[in-house]
């Protein structure tokens, strides 16, 4: 997301310019959430208030100091051109330090608040990313599965180094932007009322350009947002799929698809740029007249002796200090627009439906034996289009129980629901007993290791990945998980052993290394009930052999799901599962299912054609 910074107007009175953020869909609301998360920090904010207005004070009362050093500066030339006096320099002395001091108190006050907003902004920066990742562990499955993952990277980057950087600069700038133009105007209405007048009269066009661009603006500017978030989404799928992109040789494709993306972000963003640009040069020619108007009145009000040259020099400076409040404020509602959007979608994602907790959970009894009942189990993602219907089974403690079919038939969707990923819709699922719809999910998964088709490795070294599953395992445990699972052969023969660093995708392992060491890391874990999805799809003929021996030795005394396609893998089951379009079609043991000669039979006999 595009970081917008206050710029000050430069050295013109008027001078000013504009940027701009994407516009929020609820810009009060959104702000009002923020505000609220930041009650915490009230005592902080308070004090940073207090000082950036004393800051803006303490140089509001400088200007007109200034300008009397400048009268008695001017009176003394005088009088020394005419031999009635000279210069009173220790009186310009005074002058000069009480200027000093006033400058060097007004910049201690500037560094306070400066110091005072960075702590509180980076805490709730930080409190913020911490929320986020709670957060993201108590959402549902199915959150995850609608939503782009850039999109929710997005979220707990982009958006709170937004939320982040404009509310540290926002905050102070509308503080010394309020205290500067209230105490420049009293200044100002003590030197000259008609002066303030004159200066005062600049303000309406000033602000009716701002609003004028700022509404034509933000069009492109929400154009441009949206469009970054697609092209992020777009570059981050493509960098994490690039072998596939070159084995498929779709490199032009979506290189195509990527300049069109990038050259409608371009469109947007000049011509947001472009228009929030202008303002610029028009405010400064606005400018230029006020400054034209202000010095010609000044010149002839000091000609008659209504006023001093001092209060002229002290009144442009006013001029200069009123002016470029303004401009900042200009900046800092695009900024806080911005803010607003970055704020509106973190809140969005920490306001997401949560996977609802158990008022009362309900647990296992110590002595669980591993049964699982289905019973008339009704489920479909979207609840209008069902995809398991009126499933029913009993797994007997203990027992190995596969689960076979085609492609969709809704095996993974069992091994889901089993794990409280999902809920069903009707019907129950039941352990030793108790509805799994009555235990909280922690307790539900603590039972079941998982070894899943996907394959999941995080950057680390194989000794932590294997140690996932059980942290507080010793390194010997590790080792003979490892041996479990046949891996402790290969991991020897990497560089560094056990100790190897696997990068961001393992992909300095093969495929077939990968899954021995999620194998590993599920035998690690010692649970008491195992699920294996397609466990040794990724892996030669030989080694599934010898993973296969280590699984049979591991799901003894446990009770055990196993989803294959290779239906040579589960011929030991005790009982397999056969479904097709959501229905249980057929189960039994592997000798009866090919007496029968029904579905199962014809899936067997199709892979040994």
């Amino acid at each position: 997301m595009a970081e917008n910074r206050p710029k000050s107007g430069g050295g013109h009175p008027f001078g000013g310019s504009v940027v701009g953020g994407e516009k929020a869909k609820d810009f009060r609301g959104s702000i009002v959430k923020l505000l609220r998360y930041m009650n915490r920090y009230v005592i902080g904010l308070v004090l940073a208030m207090v000082c950036a207005g004393a800051g803006a004070v303490f140089f509001v009362i400088g200007p007109k100091r200034m300008g009397k050093a400048t009268t008695i500066l001017a009176e003394g030339i005088m009088k020394k051109v005419s031999g009635n006096g000279g210069i009173d320099f220790s009186s310009i002395g005074r002058i000069l330090i009480i200027v000093i001091i006033l400058y060097t108190i007004g910049a201690i006050f500037m560094m306070l608040q400066s110091l005072i907003m960075a702590i509180i902004t980076q805490r709730i920066a930080f409190g913020l990313r911490r929320d986020i990742s709670e957060k993201i562990n108590r959402l549902p499955m199915g959150y995850f599965e609608s939503k782009a993952t850039g999109d929710v990277l997005s979220t707990v980057t982009n958006d709170v180094d937004t939320i982040g950087t404009s509310l540290s600069q926002t905050f102070t700038t509308i503080i010394q932007s309020l205290a500067t133009v209230i105490g420049t105007l009293i200044m100002m209405l003590t030197i000259s009322p008609l002066m303030t007048l004159i200066a005062v009269v600049m303000l309406p066009a000033s602000i009716g350009l701002i609003a004028l661009t700022v509404k034509k603006s933000q069009k492109h500017f929400k154009e441009q947002q949206k469009r970054l978030g697609t092209i992020n989404g777009q570059v981050e799928e493509t960098i994490g799929g690039h072998l596939v992109v070159q084995a498929f040789s779709r490199e032009e494709t979506e290189i195509k698809k990527f300049d069109e993306e990038n050259k409608v972000l371009y469109n947007s963003a000049w011509k947001s740029q472009f228009l929030s640009g202008l303002m610029q040069p028009i405010m400064i020619a606005i400018g230029n007249m006020g400054y034209v108007a202000v010095a010609i009145s000044g010149g002839l009000l000091a000609a008659g002796g209504i006023i001093t040259i001092g209060d002229i020099q002290a009144f442009i400076q006013y001029v200069r200090s009123f002016s470029q409040p303004l401009q900042q404020f200009a900046q800092v509602v695009n900024q806080l627009q911005s803010m607003a959007a970055a704020s509106e979608r973190v809140f969005e994602f920490l306001e997401e439906p949560e996977e609802i907790p158990v008022k009362e959970p309900e647990t296992l009894p110590d002595n669980h034996q591993g049964r699982v009942d289905f019973e008339n189990v009704y489920f479909g993602y979207d609840p209008e289009h069902i995809i398991l219907k009126d499933v029913s089974f009993t797994a007997k403690p203990k027992n190995k129980i596969a689960i076979v079919g085609p492609t969709g038939a809704g095996k993974t969707t069992i091994v889901k629901l089993l794990m409280r990923f999902y809920d069903v819709n009707s019907g129950s699922i039941l352990i030793d007993g108790v509805d799994i719809r009555n235990m909280n999910r922690e307790d539900v998964r603590k039972n079941f290791a998982m070894v899943l088709q996907d394959t999941w490795l995080f950057n680390g070294s194989v000794m932590e990945n294997i140690r996932y599953g059980r942290p507080q395992a010793s390194d010997e445990e590790v080792i003979e998980a490892a041996k479990a699972a046949r891996a402790h052969s290969f991991i020897e023969t990497l560089p560094g052993g056990y100790d190897m660093i696997l990068n961001e995708e393992a992909s300095n392992v093969s495929l077939g290394q990968k899954q021995l060491l999620t194998i590993a890391r599920a035998i690690l874990s010692d649970r008491s009930m195992l699920i294996l999805d397609e466990a040794t799809s990724s892996v030669d003929t030989r080694t599934e052999i010898q993973i296969q021996e280590a699984m049979d030795h591991l799901m003894k005394g446990r009770t055990s799901f196993v989803i294959a396609h290779r239906l040579s893998t589960i011929k030991n089951a005790d009982m397999i599962l056969v479904m097709d379009k959501g229905d249980i079609v057929e189960q039994g043991s592997h000798e009866e299912l090919i007496r029968k000669g029904g579905f199962y039979a014809d899936l067997y006999n199709s892979q040994w054609g």
